[in-house]
């Protein structure tokens, strides 16, 4: 997380913390019990945890299938129908396309009639050799014939077979590329399925100083702008090996069982936490003031849990509604959360029970 996004969330919560008690409801500003403000302040603390743990990897992706299928035919031919639209949900094994099939089906009753002549001469050939009418030679012609015949018929039959466009499994069309009467060559994306064999994945680069934290089968979360109240939880599950040429970032799939079905496409951020860490401090997020790029304020108590004593923090990053401190809480058990924002430095305390 970057040092700016620091800032910004902690100045939020700062303020939150200062106008809220620890019920979330408003709190009353503490006002001084005598001149100079020297009265005891009324607050409320809670204990520094140490956990092992890793910063979070936050990076923007887009959600999709994990199989996109571009179908095609093929040979070329004329397109005879599309049978589905863009966005249409399917079926395995429904038909989706078709060549015209004049040609195509002429093609395999010539190589069928061919097929059935050479297995007729070959049948007369091995007569007449029984009776010694034709040589060797003119037998072996006759067999190979008739064997070449049965290859081109059963070309013809392939082919004719990759003339219609079957679903391989069911999904969503999420592009038609052709349309009837148009002419296409062998091999030219017909249709475009994402299948729902494998699920749907979020897909985002990451940089080779994040990627090499991240394992396959590290919890991941993610959030769609189009949907902000929903949440997705899911898993690591591809990590590139090589660098995209163009950005060299590191392509980084992550499954979200929940988001089967969601439109193709939709633009969120994830933040995959890394299952390998380092043991870490961490105080609540109200806990922290004053926050600038990376350096922050919290309040500790003394020792005797009469006074208030300031501490300048370094932040590592936000862990959810808590913060990890890399430095300036040693030897710390507890910080103050509730009256922080308006303490100073040896301010008298008197912990709420």
């Amino acid at each position: 997380m970057s040092s700016r996004s620091i800032l910004v969330l902690l100045s939020a919560a700062t303020v939150l913390a200062a106008c809220s008690d620890a019920n979330g409801e408003a709190a009353a500003v503490p006002l001084p019990a005598g001149r100079g403000g020297q009265g005891v302040r009324t607050v409320r603390v809670a204990p520094v945890t140490r956990e092992v743990l890793a910063p979070p990897v936050v990076a923007t992706g887009t959600l999709g299938p994990k199989e996109e299928i571009a179908m095609s035919f093929k040979i070329g031919g004329v397109i005879g129908g599309v049978l589905v639209d863009a966005g249409e949900r399917v079926r395995a094994g429904a038909t989706l396309a078709a060549l015209d099939l004049s040609e195509i089906d002429a093609a395999v009753a010539r190589a069928r009639s061919a097929a059935d002549k050479a297995e007729r001469d070959l049948l007369r050939a091995r007569r007449l050799y029984g009776d010694s009418v034709v040589t060797l030679a003119q037998l072996q012609d006759a067999e190979t014939g008739a064997q070449v015949a049965q290859a081109d018929l059963e070309t013809a039959s392939f082919n004719r077979r990759y003339a219609v466009i079957v679903a391989p499994a069911g999904g969503v069309i999420l592009r038609r590329q052709t349309e009837p009467g148009e002419l296409v060559a062998p091999g030219a994306p017909v249709l475009v399925l994402g299948s729902d064999a494998r699920g749907a994945v979020v897909r985002v680069g990451l940089a080779d100083r994040d990627v090499v934290r991240v394992r396959r089968g590290d919890r991941a979360v993610a959030r769609f702008d189009a949907l902000p109240e929903r949440e997705f939880v899911g898993g690591v599950t591809e990590i590139a090996a090589a660098a995209e040429p163009g950005t060299g970032t590191y392509s980084v799939e992550i499954a979200l069982p929940e988001a089967a079905g969601l439109a193709s496409g939709l633009v969120g951020q994830a933040e995959i936490h890394p299952s390998t860490g380092r043991p870490t401090t961490l105080v609540p997020i109200e806990a922290v003031l004053e926050a600038d790029d990376t350096e922050a304020t919290v309040y500790a108590l003394s020792g005797d849990g009469t006074r208030a004593e300031r501490r300048r923090v370094t932040i590592a990053f936000i862990a959810g509604n808590r913060v990890a401190v890399d430095r300036g809480l040693e030897g710390v058990a507890a910080v103050i959360t509730d009256g922080a924002a308006y303490l100073n430095d040896g301010a008298a305390v008197r912990v709420a029970p």
